[in-house]
């Protein structure tokens, strides 16, 4: 049996997508494990008008797939409350203080409240506020406020937002959730390069050429058109998930796991980032795209999408080459890409070796790659001896993936997050510091972009992206070594 934490959910969107998909199943595994057990109850709130048993039922649904019994499921279920409420309304706030004081009382939390705010970052100031005003964060238990990206548009607004909450919570009762900072093989990253002396050794500018991100999605912007048309792939994905694994990537080792030295290097690692240069020729460390009509034009382009302007220049993918600008990482180049529509769904870190310098072979770099997903695990690609006369050489591929039994009991990022939220660990969660320097680092790329209002270039939907993305790496006799082949 798995150590029990007592906490009470109060879940502000609870009826919307993100709370179905991934919120509920998330507690629910939690349950199964016995991480939760007796001792928790969830509240969710939002603007519709649902009963309790409705809620449940909703609840019920979205776990199915993965229930023990109807009976487990309905179990389960009866420690959910539904309370219809307009989080502008103060009134509201005492009602649902009543009732969380109800089921504290019920299930014995001893005031434990975790407030998970999936909602347009609009509310989150007025929802903060709320809570602190009308007494529900507790004064005996912990209080602990988890949040959703986006955070802000730019650094401005995210400094304002963070301004308005941290006049109700502090710093270390806040969790911003980057559900990448939940997937094992990121989480991995720190393991691989700290505990292997052979990789811990060879990462530096001596034996490194260069770093490779891609987080590529196959699919469009589906239903959020709208939203995305005013935030962009720079503002969706680079902000947060992109700038975070390289920083996973290139920190200096932690003198311990704890949060504190972990997001230190981390940090030092964003705030050396070089100001990067933005321009419309080759000279540029930023390239921006948008997708097109696909090869066979089965995909529609993204100015044809719901809701999205027909003559947008938001971007749909974004390529970069990132310098940071420190003695041991100066020189080697870690460029990253991300976008909607590319040819496949996946996540992948490639870390090119430098050829060897002797005239004694004619030799290809090696390259090690983790694999985040949909495939887990880790690649080498080493030089090896042709079978035959002569000392001709040809690739030899280690590989350890994950296999799909493996993959199917992993814990999904969620699950893994909201646990570190019950038990207070906060090393796999965005620090104000490591956001501020984030959107510091954009909006520089932003803004010149903006002004660029005559064109942007175009992919086929279901590429891997503009040429202009292979360009940044060709100027310096570098290439991508995903291709989508």
């Amino acid at each position: 049996m798995s150590h029990e934490t007592k906490a009470l959910f109060i879940i502000f969107g609870a009826t919307g997508d993100l709370a179905h998909r991934k919120l509920y199943p998330a507690i629910y595994e939690l349950y199964k494990k016995g991480y939760l057990s007796k001792s928790f109850a969830v509240i969710g709130t939002a603007r519709r008008e649902w009963s309790d048993d409705y809620f449940q039922e909703v609840v019920r649904d979205s776990i199915a797939d993965g229930i023990e019994s109807e009976e487990h499921a309905k179990e389960f279920s009866t420690h959910f409350r539904y309370q219809s409420h307009n989080v502008k309304d103060t009134a509201h706030y005492v009602t649902l203080k009543k009732l969380a004081d109800e089921l504290d009382e019920e299930y014995g939390l001893e005031g434990n409240r975790i407030f998970y705010l999936s909602m347009s970052p609009s509310f989150f100031g007025t929802i903060t506020s709320h809570l602190k005003a009308q007494s529900l964060a507790t004064d005996e238990g912990f209080n602990r406020v988890v949040i959703e990206k986006p955070f802000g548009t730019d650094f401005e607004s995210s400094k304002e937002l963070n301004d308005e909450i941290n006049s109700s919570f502090a710093e270390d009762q806040l969790y911003r959730i980057d559900h990448y900072l939940g997937k094992e093989m990121v989480q991995n990253i720190l393991a691989l390069r700290f505990s292997n002396p052979l990789l811990e050794n060879s990462w530096n500018k001596e034996t490194i050429a260069n770093f490779q991100v891609t987080l590529s999605e196959d699919l469009g912007v589906e239903e959020r058109g709208e939203y995305y048309d005013k935030s962009g792939a720079l503002r969706d994905m680079v902000q947060n998930h992109v700038l975070q694994v390289v920083g996973m990537l290139t920190m200096n080792r932690p003198d311990s796991f704890t949060p504190e030295d972990v997001r230190r290097e981390k940090l030092a690692i964003i705030e050396s980032l070089k100001t990067p240069v933005v321009t419309q020729d080759e000279t540029t460390d930023f390239v921006r795209g948008q997708y097109s009509d696909s090869s066979d034009q089965k995909v529609k382009a993204y100015r044809n999408e719901d809701k999205v302007d027909p003559e947008s220049l938001t971007e749909t993918f974004v390529a970069g080459q990132i310098t940071i600008d420190t003695d041991e990482w100066r020189d080697v180049p870690v460029y990253v890409r991300t976008g909607k529509r590319m040819a496949e769904k996946l996540s992948r870190i490639d870390i090119v070796f430098k050829e060897t310098t002797s005239d004694l072979f004619n030799d290809s770099p090696s390259t090690l790659t983790i694999f985040i997903n949909p495939d887990q695990g880790v690649e080498l690609v080493i030089n090896n001896k042709k079978i035959g006369p002569g000392m001709d050489l040809e690739p030899m591929t280690l590989a350890s993936l994950r296999s799909k039994e493996t993959l199917k009991n992993s814990p999904e990022a969620y699950e893994k997050l909201i646990l570190d939220v019950l038990n207070g660990d906060e090393t796999h969660f965005a620090h104000w510091g490591e956001v501020a320097e984030s959107w510091k680092y954009v909006d520089q790329i932003r803004q010149t972009w903006d002004s660029f209002e005559d064109h942007i270039p175009f992919y086929p939907a279901l590429s891997v992206g503009p040429a202009e993305a292979n360009q940044l790496l060709e100027r310096n006799g570098h290439h991508w070594v995903y291709t989508a082949e």
